[in-house]
């Protein structure tokens, strides 16, 4: 491999084949993803538990590059795929704080933010709603993870089946199922039916 194949400006699937040979090529990877692996794990767990969750999520990246699968639909959903594996590490905690939240209007994963992710307009307002955290913690992990890649990460049907490793029909049947919890728990004329977490989920779109 040559010095130019580790460079930035290279396709992720190209940098990860370098890096079978240059395992230097592979901090370029982690430069470019880790920003927004770390803004979604913290997003869903807190700043503290988004540390740990992206140093593990790239390490286990850096393990198993050989196996990564170039056809793929990019390495987002590679990336997001061993997030969510850890982040169920973590679901009792990520649950215990969607209750308080839903009891108490207190939000301890809000609180750990820094103040660059507070800016977030979008995500802090889907954050704060008592009936929304009440209805997102009563949703199965499945049907979270999808939610949540869906609505924060912009994931397509295809990208979130493969992050997850489940067919596409199993992500419209996931997305429509909590599509319609929260709904309900939200009301029908409630300000959350316009949100990302509650807008329809089209029947015909695979992508």
């Amino acid at each position: 491999m040559t010095d130019s194949l580790c460079r930035t400006a290279q396709p992720d699937a190209v940098l990860i084949a370098a890096s079978l040979d240059e395992p230097e090529c592979f901090a370029a990877l982690f430069d470019r993803h880790a920003p927004a692996i770390h803004r979604y794990v913290a997003r869903r767990l807190g700043g503290d538990a988004a540390d740990d969750v992206t140093a593990e999520t790239f390490l286990t990246a850096f393990r198993i590059r050989a196996r990564y699968d170039s056809e793929r639909a990019g390495v987002r959903p590679w990336l997001h795929g061993i997030a969510a594996k850890l982040i169920s590490r973590h679901r009792r905690e990520e649950v215990r704080a969607l209750r308080l939240l839903a009891r108490t209007g207190r939000d301890p994963v809000a609180e750990s933010w820094t103040w660059t992710d507070c800016a977030d307009d979008r995500v802090t307002a889907q954050a704060a709603s008592r009936p929304l955290a009440k209805a997102l913690a009563k949703l199965s992990e499945g049907d979270r993870h999808a939610l949540l890649l869906f609505a924060w990460e912009d994931f397509s049907y295809q990208e979130i089946a493969e992050a997850l490793g489940v067919p596409v029909g199993t992500v419209r049947s996931r997305l429509n199922r909590a599509r319609k919890k929260l709904r309900a728990s939200a009301g029908a004329h409630s300000p959350l039916a316009n949100e990302p977490f509650a807008s329809p989920v089209p029947e015909g779109d695979l992508a």
